[in-house]
């Protein structure tokens, strides 16, 4: 397969390996342009389906294994239908073609199992947003909470701002901003959660206009991407793999250095590699 496929605010790709699904970003919703481009092997596909839409439309869908893509992992089907990034809308007189693009994923799919390491590449770093209670920052390695006074508890604040590193870290959960709620937790190694998020200085929590989900769910998958790539590093036992993508990154870092990539096309090789540990 290596054909394409235009929806009413994305554009499919059918490579030889892989699915290239890539947002209009003056029609698309601010979710799906603030993930960009999407690379999805059909190996880290479960199931394709072709259902009827609303208006006159059909919507072909890519259902990714669990495991397999760290914007599906962090968002455990908390999203609207509308927001699904996986998701194509067509006129439905488009019907047979997009029935021959779905069979044709279907027999690229040789393993529908819980994938074992991520296959999708996270969104890039860096990344920041504004919660209710402060400021969030992702380097690539590290995460930093910055405190407003004006919405942080006493307990945040007291804490002071906080820096964890992603090789402390054992995940990532994210809550919905549904109306003035939901939230953001580092799930810290060894430390245990303090259940009340506004509590927890290792949370941020959203409120109306803080925390929205085009900025803090593409912030949450890019931190739980990074997560096993630093892996290795707690057992201080070497690894290959982990050698070999650093030795990729620090020559793409010169490049970028010397002028031949710019910082967005060096943050998204890196995080692709990363994906691949």
């Amino acid at each position: 397969m290596d054909d394409v496929l235009k929806g009413r605010d994305s554009t499919w790709v059918f490579e030889a390996d892989a699915l290239r699904i890539t947002p209009d970003p003056s029609k698309a919703p601010k979710l799906h342009s603030e993930l960009g481009e999407r690379l999805l092997p059909y190996a880290a596909l479960a199931d394709v389906t072709l259902t009827p839409g609303k208006r006159g439309t059909v919507v072909l869908r890519v259902l990714p294994r669990r495991g397999a893509d760290p914007v599906a992992t962090v968002a455990a089907g908390q999203l609207k239908e509308s927001l699904d990034p996986n998701r194509l809308v067509l006129p439905a007189e488009k019907e047979t073609l997009a029935e021959y693009y779905a069979d044709e994923m279907r027999a690229a799919v040789t393993d529908g199992r819980p994938a074992e390491r991520f296959l999708v590449a996270g969104p890039s770093a860096p990344r920041s947003f504004k919660a209710w209670d402060g400021a969030a920052s992702f380097d690539g390695e590290t995460v930093s909470f910055t405190w407003f006074w004006s919405g942080a508890t006493t307990a945040k604040y007291s804490a002071g701002d906080q820096r964890y590193r992603v090789a402390d870290l054992e995940g990532v959960e994210w809550h919905a901003p549904e109306a003035a709620s939901g939230s953001m937790r580092l799930k810290v190694r060894g430390r245990q959660a303090v259940p009340d998020a506004s509590k927890d200085p290792a949370a941020v929590v959203f409120g109306l206009g803080y925390g929205a989900t085009h900025q803090s769910l593409p912030f949450a998958a890019a931190v739980l991407a990074a997560v096993p790539a630093f892996a290795p590093m707690l057992t201080g036992a070497p690894s290959p793999a982990r050698d070999d993508t650093t030795d990729l990154i620090l020559k793409l870092a010169e490049l970028r250095d010397a002028g031949v990539l710019t910082e967005q096309e060096f943050q998204s090789k890196k995080a692709e590699l990363l994906s691949r540990l």
